[in-house]
């Protein structure tokens, strides 16, 4: 049953139940967001890339953990006072 994965019938059915659960008025809506969110997360993502890349172009090789802690920021501590 499962051995071929997901056929056209399977995604058919779904999206049925989707159309049925959701409405035709509130999918376009859905999708909207579903696209803004995907554009946020694909902005991120090259972002977090292009901060990898510069990096080791600044010879830090432990990255930002290596960044000494300012006495404004809180410091962790393990419960006991330390």
């Amino acid at each position: 049953m499962l051995r071929n994965g997901l056929e056209p019938w399977h995604l058919l059915i779904v999206a049925i139940v989707v159309i049925v659960l959701f409405g035709s008025k509130k999918l376009p809506d859905t999708a909207r967001s579903l696209g803004r969110s995907m554009r946020i997360l694909k902005s991120e993502a090259r972002a977090l890339k292009e901060e990898g890349a510069a990096d080791p172009a600044s010879g830090d090789p432990a990255g930002p953990a290596a960044q000494p802690v300012s006495p404004s920021e809180p410091v962790a501590t393990d419960g006991r006072g330390r």
